[in-house]
């Protein structure tokens, strides 16, 4: 008897529809977003409706809703009252009096299906009002967690049940986690170059989310009835970390019970079609963009319109209105057909400034069409190499990662026109792979069908011995990091496949460098190959290196990294040691959480291998690794430098690599990179030339290895850069021999007509032009989810940028060249060019409900502009050594640089996009800021800035004579020093030299600004080179040009030939009589004959500002000192002085002892960073 009265209640508690009922609901939805705070502006909409369910078999009922009304808001909490959307309204009762077909059994609702005319915005809401039907009731618990399918995906429930017995009616909560769903209806779009770092959300989230449903349940004849449901959905945003400022939306849903009657007629649906379950559905291409809404009907001629706009505002200047505009465009763009984009080709195509802004925003379609669009272009050829590259590479890399568009992409890898042009190829190569990539990122496991192109490119080049083909498909499968490709990628290693050794270094090490991104995907295999290639000390130092780079890059484990200190403990080639010591020692002081464990770990090694290679210096290959994180903020950035050597002093590799940590992802936003691969072949066997001591010797050595180059074969390039953007390459081109030879001839004197500088050299002589725009969506990054209203809340990134240069110049030149263009080296130029430079920097972040009907959020927008107008004269005689430029100032107001940034609270609705309610969140104040136009008030303008430089006809100190000259005051040969009583610094030097009554200067350069009739303003400087057989003198003289003026610099500096030594002297102010600061430089030995070096700043009279400057930095010195490792001792030193010893105590350390006048610090064996080479019996002492 319990038993059945126990299942009795259940089945009157579960959810149940009477198929000969009518339910009558009312049904209010509100979505807030703002701070939540009473004196910042909201946005808020309103949805108020009563609807009726009606069955029309027992599993089959009709929605029908009535009665539909729309309220906006956009002001301050509590001051501000909701007014009516009535168009809005008007739009969404036409859609919403189509009846709804849904089935319903045991608390699911299984299918929900419509007219075809239903926009997919009304579908959703629906989803929404329909959701407080799928509940599941148990009364033989109060508490119970649920697996189940609702609006949100199939997302894990935690419901609470309490029974009210007087009233026959259950309380239900439901607490729905949409954070952890295993089938989530949240979407992420443009994030997969972005990987999630674990550790980082770990110390706190950007969006945080939470959903209650409440349910009043009675108990019926037929079952549960749900009376009143009510819903409250919370999401907050930040763009750092939520504990800090953020943003908050709210949607609340309230539906509560009519009545109940009766059903007397049926609903006549008419022709419906299956929309799906209650979880709530995208649209494919994700429109709008949420920070604008435009009419999107008739697409083609807005988009000319637009495009002859934007190109006719940005020719002379950067239109600060671009930005949205350009929005507005790829809005456009990517509503247009496929037979759209190739009607407005035909109709930009013919104009420069037209087909430019069309082809560079086009990519923005990230479909199958934009992919039909370029294959057209690439098949008929009316587009160059140039500009297909540009745009392939960002259509690729904005495209939808879909099977239909990797397949369509992986046809220009056989398109005749791709291969036209090295780079082109070399583009559209990586580019796939970089798609291929991001496919792999949405599909599990990921075909090997889309990567097999670049596998069989890679096996084909091996087989032909292709060195190329070879690097570019290697690269290319380094973008894709597909798991299958480790298998191919394994035949270029030596140590796994045989024969792989004798393959050139630059393929074994494009080879290991494929393993970077898979170190993330397939992190065990990795270091598994890896670690093998990095132990084999008969591999080249290069490949050895490289590997250990990669090896960190998986984050290996304490064991690991124990591994990789006892193999330095023993290794014997220093490079290696060098290079891998220092990426430990990087990560050892990193503080992003990414490397929260292996610093760890790096920091134990560092304690094991600093007594044997700490001491190595930046003559050996390093890395240098900088990196900053806020856990306020949960934002950081990093930054490597590596720097590959061999045995010279040349590195032959050196990349350069910076990440952005932002909201538990990284993005390494940029590598570049120089492979001098040609260069290292020359060095080849020529290394014992060198003395490695940084002299002049070496120098000269350097150069002359250096200018074999046109020896190197024609095929192998002198060097290769590349560029990463956003973790991929997407850059490669090599520099050959003949393409510097190429260059040299066509600027060399002997250059004739054939030239294309002497056509160049033609046509600014007739007058030219030039002109170029670049507008460039950097980044789009979108993250939408549903609520409990049916209404999507997004959080979208939107990063662009536009770029102009517009530029004339016209020359004349007497006599013109004729023949060659070494005949300018006689001729007068006179050159005239005006022009502009600007960018426009744009970045958008949106926060609220995005649909194709209406949008209500908030939006931080952000925009940075530079500019700089220029128009300038220049006259140049080369033989008379003249030159001159003249300025002349902007007769505009030119912004030149602004930052600025606003939260809105927006509304928007497409019944009335242009009536927009976009209002400040903060109360906007006066401004305050002065105009710095009126410092300049009452003040004549400067017409006219002009810039003269004369060379003297006495010969000039030549680079080398110069390189000798530094070289004597800062090293020499041991051979030079036979004693340190011959270093000792008993010579002094006087001030200044006796010149010659009228000594010509070596170079006098003025800078003045002309405003007739006013009397010259400006500078005048004058540099004399006065040697004698004792000394080299160089003075500088640096006056104000005016009849009272006698404000000047003068700075001298005479070197001792005999003894190596030098004096430099700085004075200023009147007549150079005000302030001044001198230095000395000399050889000097310590008694145990270690080389040192001596440094004494004393000063006289200084400026106010130096003074406090001083006192600021004193004040940081013991701290300073402590946490560098100084010793230091309160004790009185010289006034108006401060004295820097070092002592080379190794050919690899050096004591350290800075005496200041209340305090001496010191440290013993500081690392070197170069080698000490050459420094054994040779000291210095520098006085200033």
């Amino acid at each position: 008897m319990w038993r059945l009265y126990l299942c009795l209640l259940v089945a009157l508690a579960e959810p149940f529809l009477n198929s000969k009922k009518t339910y009558e609901y009312k049904y209010e939805g509100l979505v807030r977003v703002g701070r939540e705070l009473p004196d910042l502006v909201e946005s808020a909409l309103k949805l108020r409706c009563t609807f009726k369910i009606i069955g029309e078999s027992p599993q089959t009922f009709v929605l029908q809703i009535s009665n539909v009304d729309v309220e906006d808001f956009n002001g301050l909490p509590r001051k501000s009252v909701f007014s009516p959307s009535q168009k809005l309204t008007k739009r969404l009762s036409a859609e919403f009096s189509q009846p709804v077909v849904f089935e319903f059994s045991k608390g699911q609702i299984s299918d929900i299906r419509t007219a075809p005319g239903v926009s997919n915005t009304v579908v959703n809401i629906v989803r929404g009002i329909l959701g407080f039907l799928q509940v599941t009731v148990k009364t033989t618990q109060s508490i119970y967690e649920l697996v189940e399918l609702g609006i949100h995906g199939v997302c894990q429930s935690s419901y609470t049940v309490e029974e009210d017995n007087n009233a026959k009616e259950l309380k239900v909560t439901q607490m729905v986690d949409i954070t952890n769903c295993q089938q989530p209806a949240a979407l992420y779009r443009g994030m997969a170059l972005a990987p999630e770092d674990k550790l980082s959300k770990q110390r706190g989230e950007s969006v945080v989310s939470t959903v209650k449903h409440t349910y009043t349940v009675k108990s019926t004849a037929d079952g549960g009835l749900i009376t009143k449901a009510f819903a409250q959905e919370r999401q907050y945003f930040s763009p750092f970390n939520v504990k800090g400022g953020n943003s908050r939306m709210l949607a609340l849903r309230d539906i509560e019970l009519l009545k109940v009657s009766d059903t007397t007629d049926k609903i006549v649906t008419g022709q419906v079609q299956s929309r799906g379950n209650l979880m709530y559905r995208t649209e494919k291409d994700l429109n709008p963009i949420p920070v604008v809404m435009i009419n999107l009907n008739e697409p083609v001629p807005k988009i000319l319109d637009l495009v002859k706009r934007l190109a006719q505002a940005n020719i002379y200047q950067v239109d600060s209105s671009s930005s949205t505009e350009v929005l507005n465009l790829i809005q456009l763009l990517r509503v247009a057909t496929r037979e759209n984009l190739d009607q407005l080709w035909k109709q930009v195509s013919g104009n420069d400034e037209h087909r430019r802004w069309f082809l560079d925003l086009v990519v923005e379609v990230t479909d199958e069409r934009i992919l039909k669009f370029l294959e057209t272009r690439f098949k008929a050829g009316d587009i160059t190499a140039n500009e297909a590259g540009q745009a392939l590479v960002v259509a690729f890399n904005h495209l939808s990662a879909v099977p239909v568009s990797v397949a369509l992409a992986q046809e220009f890898l056989s398109i005749p026109f791709s291969k036209s042009q090295p780079l082109l190829w070399n583009t559209v190569v990586l580019a796939y792979g970089s798609l291929v990539y991001r496919y792999c990122v949405y599909t599990d496991p990921c075909p090997v069908t889309v990567v097999q192109p670049l596998l069989d490119m890679a096996t084909s080049g091996l087989s032909k011995n292709l060195e190329e083909g070879m690097v570019l498909a290697l690269k290319a499968l380094g973008n894709a990091a597909h798991p299958s490709s480790i298998k191919t990628l394994l035949k270029f290693l030596p140590g796994y496949t045989s024969g792989a050794e004798k393959l050139p270094t630059r393929v074994q090490s494009a080879a290991v460098l494929a393993f970077r991104l898979l170190a993330s995907r397939d992190p065990h295999n990795v270091q598994d190959i890896v670690l093998n290639l990095f132990v084999q000390r008969t591999l080249p130092a290069e490949i050895r290196m490289l590997a250990c780079m990669v090896l960190l890059e998986t984050k290996p484990s304490i064991a690991l990294i124990s591994v990789i200190s006892e193999v330095l403990l023993e290794e014997t080639d220093l490079q290696v040691a060098s290079f891998s010591y220092s990426l430990l020692k990087g990560i050892a002081k990193s503080c992003t959480p990414d490397n929260q464990h292996l610093s760890t770990a790096c920091n134990i090694a560092m304690k094991i291998l600093t007594p044997k290679l700490g001491h190595l210096s930046y003559r050996y290959s390093k890395n240098m690794h900088f990196d900053w994180f806020h856990d306020d903020f949960l934002f950081g950035t990093s930054a490597d430098i590596y720097m590959l050597k061999n045995e010279s002093l040349i590195p032959t590799k050196v990349m350069l690599k910076g990440k952005i940590h932002f909201i538990g992802r990284i993005l390494q936003f940029l590598e570049l990179g120089v492979h001098a691969d040609g260069i290292k072949e020359l060095f080849a066997g020529k290394i014992p030339q060198l003395k490695k001591d940084l002299g002049i010797t070496d120098f000269a050595t350097i150069m002359k290895i250096l200018s074999d180059w046109q020896n190197l074969p024609k095929d192998r390039p002198l060097l290769t850069a590349y560029a990463r953007i956003f973790g991929q390459e997407a850059f490669l081109m090599d520099v050959s021999g003949d393409s510097i030879q190429s260059i040299i001839k066509s600027f060399s004197a002997s250059a004739g007509k054939e030239s294309m500088v002497w056509q160049k050299i033609q046509d600014v002589q007739k007058g030219t032009s030039w002109h170029w725009t670049k507008p460039h969506l950097v980044y789009e990054a979108r993250f939408i989810q549903p609520t409990c209203l049916g209404l999507p809340v997004e959080i979208s990134k939107y990063y662009s940028i536009v770029n102009a240069v517009t530029m004339k110049a016209k020359a004349e030149i007497n006599p013109p060249p004729k023949e060659h263009l070494g005949e300018l080296l006689s001729s007068d130029i006179s050159l005239h060019t005006d022009g502009f430079a600007g960018h426009d920097f744009d970045h958008f972040v949106f926060h609220g409900i995005n649909t194709d009907l209406f949008q209500c959020g908030v939006e931080l927008k952000s925009k940075i502009i530079s500019a700089l107008p220029w128009a300038f004269d220049l006259k140049i005689n080369i033989k008379e050594h003249k030159y001159e430029m003249n300025l002349t100032p902007s007769k505009t107001v030119t912004e030149l640089f602004s930052v600025n940034s606003d939260v809105f609270a927006v509304l928007r609705n497409i019944e009335d996009p242009s009536l927009f309610k976009i209002t400040p969140m903060m109360p906007e104040t006066a401004d305050s800021q002065q105009d710095l136009w009126n410092c300049a008030k009452g003040a004549k303008p400067i017409e006219k800035i002009q810039i003269q430089v004369t060379a003297g006809r006495k010969h000039s100190p030549g680079v080398s004579e110069m390189m000798n000259l530094t070289h004597r005051v800062f090293k020499d040969t041991r051979d030079e020093i036979t004693s340190c009583e011959e270093n000792n610094l008993s010579n002094s030097f006087p001030a200044s030299q006796n010149l010659d009554a009228t000594p010509e200067p070596v170079v006098t350069v003025k800078a003045l600004g002309l405003s007739p009739p006013a009397k010259l303003l400006g500078y005048e400087g004058v540099a004399f080179n006065l040697p004698t057989a004792q000394r080299d003198n160089i003075e500088i003289i640096v006056s104000e040009v005016g009849e009272e003026a006698n404000w000047k610099i003068c700075a001298n500096v005479n070197v001792d030939k005999s003894h190596s030594s030098a004096k430099a002297h700085l004075r200023w102010g009147a007549e150079c009589q005000t302030y001044d600061v001198s230095m000395r430089v000399s050889t000097a030995c310590q008694p145990e004959s270690k080389p040192s070096i001596h440094t004494k700043i004393n000063w006289g009279a200084l400026p106010s500002v130096f003074i406090m400057i001083g006192q600021k930095i004193q004040e940081y010195v013991p701290g300073i000192s402590y946490i560098m490792g100084f010793y230091q001792k309160y004790e009185k030193n010289q006034e108006r002085q401060a004295a820097v010893t070092v002592v080379a105590s190794s050919p690899e350390t050096f004591d350290m002892r800075v005496k200041i006048p209340e305090r001496t610090i010191y440290k013993k064996a500081i690392p070197s960073p170069i080698d000490l080479v050459g420094f054994e019996a040779v000291n210095f002492t520098m006085s200033i």
